[in-house]
């Protein structure tokens, strides 16, 4: 059985308790008694992608567990690489990891379009992704990445969602071990399916995003809840989330 930690949408430089409510979520993985596995990291790590951004956030994600990380919209892919990753001048391309765990794969995709809030899977990503999965072909394997697969019903975060998800699809069709598609972006726990697969998307660390229903004459964020994280418990094939406030 493997225990992973997702965490998503710290937005490090967005508010003044945005180091705060990320450390707060840190220090509570940190706290627990039973054993981590995995960190996942889905995205909008910097608020602004700027480096002094990226050196706070890579302090406060360095746990010392095994942590796979994404780009968001929010982030610039150049920075990203050079300050939060360590890999030298950077670079513009997609930036696309892989965590090979005992019995598991995770592989986190960049959907992110420099410059723009939406989200797209490019060529090189979805080759990519069909190469690590096809490395591992008997192996449970998770996919992640910033942007939602299928609509939430939050009008404001649906209309800047992943486009094309079928390209993703029909990857994923190829790869009958993939148990889940893991996102961010929505800044609210969620799930539903797409695929024929559980998507399910982590709660936002900086505020939490609120449906039409409550929503009439207000801003659609309420940054007076907790910050939240989700707990994914996998059996073989079969996976659990358990999300979890900080209070």
């Amino acid at each position: 059985m493997l225990t992973l930690a997702h965490v998503s949408d710290i937005h490090i430089g967005g508010s003044p308790g945005s180091a705060e409510r990320t450390r707060a979520v840190m220090r509570r993985l940190a706290d627990m008694p039973g054993p981590l596995d995995a960190v996942i990291v889905t995205g909008d790590i910097a608020d602004h992608g700027e480096a002094g951004e990226y050196e706070t956030a890579r302090g406060l994600l360095d746990s010392g567990l095994p942590t796979i990380v994404c780009p968001g919209n929010h982030d610039d892919r150049q920075v990203f690489r050079k300050v939060l990753l360590g890999e030298g001048g950077g670079g513009d391309g997609p930036v696309d990891q892989v965590l090979r765990l005992d019995g598991l794969t995770i592989a986190l995709c960049d959907s992110s379009i420099p410059g723009r809030p939406e989200g797209f899977l490019e060529d090189e990503t979805l080759a990519w992704l069909d190469a690590v999965l096809a490395e591992s072909p008997d192996t449970p394997a998770v996919v992640g990445m910033h942007h939602p697969a299928a609509p939430l019903g939050i009008p404001y975060v649906d209309t800047i969602g992943l486009r094309e998800p079928e390209r993703l699809a029909e990857v994923l069709s190829r790869h009958p071990r993939v148990v889940a598609v893991l996102a961010g972006h929505a800044h609210t726990p969620a799930s539903t399916r797409f695929a024929g697969l559980p998507l399910l998307v982590a709660p936002g660390v900086i505020n939490t995003a609120l449906i039409p229903a409550e929503t009439t004459g207000r801003i659609p964020v309420d940054p007076g809840m907790p910050p939240q994280f989700a707990l994914h418990v996998l059996d073989s094939d079969h996976l659990v989330t358990h999300v979890r406030p900080v209070v």
